[in-house]
């Protein structure tokens, strides 16, 4: 008789996760999505996975492959884009918006090195804090274990060459990506002139997560460092952005469940500089305008949480605060050639609160309820400017310091009809605080200028809405919801029209002469926006080799301009379609071989506040082809625009129309662990 051969070894994969407390079950009663594993991988930058969500979109239509730092703030539900940003984004608790801007520097954080992406809608500021106005997008970086974790090696046409790897120990993850890319011309046909370049891009960011555990205490710290430099598609108008920042997390979580504590402090720095240009009439020349040398900004903050939980009753206690300081050193009024006058313009910022949110579930229902109160101020502010060759001083305009204290709450329900449908209805209530940049940095694109307003007040955002949906229906593979929500944004801050050049604008004198062909704008709290809407998404699998997703967002926004602005009621916000459907399917034609589609519609949106720059309506259809190497291994066939669409992207005041980019092919690797 001959002996059986043993069965093979195991090897045991352990992975650590970043210290975390289990969230309360009452974010069930609002509208969240998750960013899958898959549609992670096969995006080669975060917000284009993000974009898969209806309603998540930065402030103009590009991704950012194309767009300037300053107009890379998220924002959900297409209420209004905001360049800032109208929705908060943490990596494991911590804020990433720019201390500065509120904007994110999205290629510091390239999808190999994030586990999950979870998009709570709405929800009001609750445990967020300020700056949740429209949602939440939560990132959980990637588990630390043994060896490489993710892989990532691709060039594509025009130029274009990327690589990110995650990997290391158990204690230790470290991910580094890079990117340099020659770009595309946005300008393009008749309308495209000398002056019209390329959106190069080249980028580089390195992380590095340390953790240990102290008996039951969890331990993690992270630094990270990040630049990129990127043209603007102008003539001499150039872009370079560039920061660190650290986190240092302590956490005691229940061994199941929810329950224990959590204390977080993180840092942030960063500086941006940024050139701008006038064009000439026939594209054919630039001429210097504005040139933002460095933009220095620091944040840093405080976050806690004391969780707990008896039968049915589970509650987080919890406070947070936040510091940012900055100041915008630039150079502007060209004569002969060279720049004339110089302008420090910044201040001081601060936010914090402490909230309590507590849920309850019995049986098919679950309540969940909270309320937090927050005081915010900015101070410090001063805009100087003065002759460079003389240091004289032509303007000193300092504002005084404002604050104000803004309490908040939420309350909802969900109820459970079976195990295939559940109903849920939520009421909330949050708010955003003003950025430095809002508050003192104006800026120039093109011909068009923005002036800054110390002025400004906090945005505030209350919304209902109610949602039916259902999970694994019928024993399926087969997910869906549905959600109609209204929401009322209060003193929204808006890029408001003043006047047309040529001249100096008599109701703003202090932003100086605007040329011919362009737009004087100042931000200004716009009296209220209006905005109902449905959103909805399904996933499922026809079989077991095909799989689909597919989601929409309609959403009606109006402006109320008020006392305020009244020239701007009945007009839709900026940058906001009333449509967003997005698709996607996943089909294992061979054992070894995958394909992918995915597309992406927007309707109609302006790119001005008077809507007199229309944006028409545009598709991108993309395609993946893969073939499996080993298991997590694959090389892969990408093209982006698969159909070449022209999606207008901006337009400026002469209604010279910039383009989305021309179909692109990709070649890479990716490995996943």
């Amino acid at each position: 008789m001959v002996d059986a051969a043993p069965p093979p070894a195991t090897v045991e994969v352990v992975v650590v996760y970043p210290p975390r407390l289990k969230p309360l079950g009452g974010e069930a009663v609002f509208s969240t999505v998750q960013i899958t594993p898959e549609i992670l991988k096969e995006a080669p930058r975060l917000d284009q996975a993000l974009e898969s969500a209806p309603g998540v979109s930065l402030f103009r239509r590009t991704t950012s492959l194309s767009a300037n730092p300053t107009t890379q703030g998220v924002s959900l539900r297409a209420i209004a884009g905001s360049g800032a940003g109208r929705a908060l984004v943490t990596l494991d608790g911590a804020p990433v918006n720019d201390p500065f801007g509120g904007w994110v520097i999205w290629t510091a954080l390239p999808p190999e090195g994030i586990e999950s992406v979870n998009i709570v809608r709405g929800s009001g500021a609750g445990p967020y804090g300020a700056g949740a106005l429209t949602g939440v997008i939560e990132l959980q970086e990637r588990g630390a274990r043994d060896g490489l974790g993710a892989l990532d090696v691709s060039a594509g046409e025009r130029g274009s060459y990327r690589a990110a790897v995650s990997g290391g120990t158990r204690d230790v993850l470290l991910t580094v990506s890079g990117e340099s890319n020659d770009g595309y011309i946005p300008v393009r046909g008749p309308s495209q002139g000398a002056a019209d370049t390329p959106l190069d891009l080249e980028d580089a960011n390195a992380s590095v997560r340390i953790q240990h555990s102290f008996g039951s205490v969890q331990a993690a710290l992270r630094l990270e460092t990040f630049e990129e430099r990127r043209g603007a598609g102008l003539l001499g108008a150039r872009s370079t952005a560039k920061g660190d920042a650290e986190t240092l997390t302590l956490a005691q979580p229940a061994g199941d469940g929810v329950g224990g504590w959590r204390l977080q402090a993180w840092a942030r720095g960063s500086d941006l500089a940024n050139s701008s240009v006038a064009v000439a009439a026939n594209r054919a020349t630039t001429t210097p305008a504005n040139n933002e040398f460095s933009t220095p900004a620091q944040g840093y903050g405080l976050n806690a949480a004391w969780q707990g939980k008896s039968g049915g009753l589970s509650w987080e206690l919890g406070a947070d605060a936040r510091w940012a300081m900055g100041t915008d050193h630039e150079q502007f009024k060209v004569v002969s050639g060279q720049y004339t006058m110089g302008r420090d313009a910044g201040g001081q910022t601060f936010v914090g609160g402490g909230y309590l949110d507590a849920d309850y579930e019995n049986g098919p229902w679950l309540v969940t309820g909270g309320a937090r109160l927050d005081e915010w101020n900015s101070s410090d502010a001063r805009r100087h400017e003065f002759v460079l060759a003389t240091g004289v001083t032509t303007l000193n305009n300092p504002a005084p310091d404002a604050s104000g204290t803004v309490p908040t709450g939420r309350i909802g329900v969900r109820y459970t009809v079976d195990p295939d449908l559940w109903l849920r209805s939520a009421a909330y209530a949050g708010f955003r605080a003003p950025t430095l940049n809002e508050l003192e940095r104006p800026f120039r694109v093109g011909n068009d200028v923005t002036e800054a307003n110390p002025l400004l007040r906090p945005e505030k955002l209350d919304g209902v809405e109610i949602g039916i949906g259902g999970d694994q229906v019928a024993d399926a593979k087969f997910n869906w919801q549905t959600t109609l929500f209204y929401n009322e944004l209060k003193d929204p801050i808006t890029n408001v029209t003043i006047g047309v050049g040529p001249g100096t604008i008599p109701a703003l004198p202090i932003a100086g002469f605007i040329v011919a062909g362009g737009t004087l704008r100042q931000r200004q709290n716009a009296g209220q926006i209006n905005a109902w809407g449905v959103e909805g998404d399904a996933n499922g699998e026809i079989f077991t080799t095909l799989s689909w997703r597919t989601a929409f967002a309609f959403t009606h926004a109006r402006v109320d301009g008020q006392n305020a602005a009244p020239q701007l009621t009945g007009l839709r916000p900026a940058q906001t379609p009333a449509w967003t459907v997005t698709g996607g399917l996943d089909w294992r034609a061979m054992e070894k071989l995958t394909l992918s589609s995915s597309v992406r519609y927007v309707s109609t949106q302006y790119d001005d506040d008077q809507n007199t720059r229309r944006l028409p309506p545009g598709a991108e259809w993309d395609g993946r082809a893969a073939w499996a190497l080993a298991p997590g291994e694959e090389v892969y066939l990408a093209i982006d625009n698969i159909a070449d669409a022209h999606i207008s992207t901006g337009k400026a005041a002469d209604f010279t129309d910039s383009w989305s980019e021309p179909r692109t092919f990709r070649v890479g690797f990716s490995y996943r662990r």
